[in-house]
């Protein structure tokens, strides 16, 4: 019996939920794709809910094609950015995850151009 094919089969994959360890996402050091086990990989026939680890040896990247050896581990979806003995630094924006931050960061380009476009009314 193939392992990989009964590991990549649908109903395997979605009737087992996916421990936080296995949820973590590995991103491809020569072209920077993410694997993210929750969508799979429809291009390799790999079902949503497939863990890195038990995808077989032949799978290789989707995007240049690289073995899986030249993936690292990044950490689960929504998690901050950066190590996490530094987290703790700042004025507490650096334990915000990637998305927390560009909300900051445009919204707060949003409202300077707002009050410079207000100064055009104190004529």
């Amino acid at each position: 019996m193939d392992v990989s094919a009964e590991v990549t089969s649908p109903e395997t994959a979605e009737a087992k939920p996916l421990t936080p360890k296995e949820m973590d996402q590995f991103e491809c050091r020569a072209c920077g794709y993410t694997y993210e086990p929750v969508k799979g990989d429809s291009q390799g026939n790999i079902a949503p809910g497939v863990p890195f680890e038990a995808l077989p040896s032949s799978w290789r990247c989707p995007v240049c094609g690289a073995p899986r050896k030249q993936f690292s581990n990044i950490g689960p979806a929504g998690t901050p950015s950066g190590f996490k003995e530094n987290l703790g630094y700042g004025f507490g924006v650096n334990a915000l995850t990637p998305g927390q931050k560009s909300i900051l960061i445009f919204g707060a380009l949003g409202l300077g151009v707002l009050f410079f476009l207000s100064l055009y009314g104190l004529r």
